[in-house]
This record gives structure tokens, C-alpha cells and sequence, in this order.
């Protein structure tokens, strides 16, 4: 497998990018800027620069992770829903599944856990009938 190395101009792209997509993704889920915070593991003064200016984000390996996993639910959750209450609802509803215990996905991102993340998504992507 070859590994694709971006220069750090094409790296603040990909990261604006990403934060612009999940910023909004994370909105019409409803999150609270902590949520956000926990969620992307980012200072509460890098939240509010990143949100004024995603273009000067400089985020961490982890950190880009962290956005493809909540890019990837998304795409999951696209997948299983075509209304919009459910695309962007589910996540906040409360889950019976063992993993969730009764609460939503949501709060089990929020906890800030990368393996949260991986988890969650795991989960979601086996409601469409992903292979895991």
C-alpha cells in the first residue's frame, strides 16, 4: 500500500475542508460547542478560531481521524435514511443496542474516546449492512 504524503499547504486545505463539513454535520446533529470540543479534541480557543477560520486549522494526525470517523457516519447514515429528521436525528436518539445502553450515539462520541468514534461507527455501518 503506498502512503500519499501532502505538503502543509495541501494539508491546511484537507483540514479546512474537513472542519467545514463536519462543523456543519455537528451543527444539524445539535451538538454543543463542548460536545464539539470533546468530540474533535480541540481547545475551546481552537473552537472558536477554527469556526471563524477553518483555513488556519492545523490539527493533528488524530485529530484528521477523528473527522474522517464523523465523516464516515455520515456517509452511513445517508445511506440508511433519505429523510432528514432521521439523517440528522438519529444520533441524538436514544439506543438500545448493547453498545449504546440507552444512550445515543451522541453521547457516546461526546465522551471524547477515540475508540468512542470507531465504536459508533462500527455500529452504524453494520445497520446498512457493512462487514464487520
Amino acid at each position: 500500500m503506498q502512503l500519499v504524503q501532502f505538503d502543509k499547504q495541501s494539508q491546511r486545505q484537507i483540514a479546512a475542508t474537513g472542519l467545514k463539513t463536519v462543523f456543519a454535520i455537528l451543527d444539524k446533529w445539535h451538538c454543543s460547542a463542548e460536545q464539539i470540543q470533546r468530540i474533535l479534541q480541540i481547545s475551546k480557543a481552537a473552537y472558536y478560531k477554527y469556526r471563524n477560520d477553518p483555513g488556519c486549522a492545523s490539527l493533528t494526525q488524530d485529530q484528521l481521524e477523528r473527522i474522517s470517523y464523523l465523516l464516515n457516519i455520515h456517509s452511513s447514515l445517508r445511506l440508511l435514511f433519505d429523510n432528514p429528521q432521521n439523517l440528522y436525528g438519529f444520533m441524538a436518539m436514544s439506543n438500545h443496542n448493547p453498545y449504546f445502553n440507552g444512550l445515543s450515539p451522541l453521547d457516546v462520541i461526546s465522551s471524547g474516546q477515540f475508540s468512542a468514534l470507531y465504536e459508533t461507527y462500527k455500529h452504524i455501518d453494520a445497520l446498512r449492512g457493512g462487514l464487520w
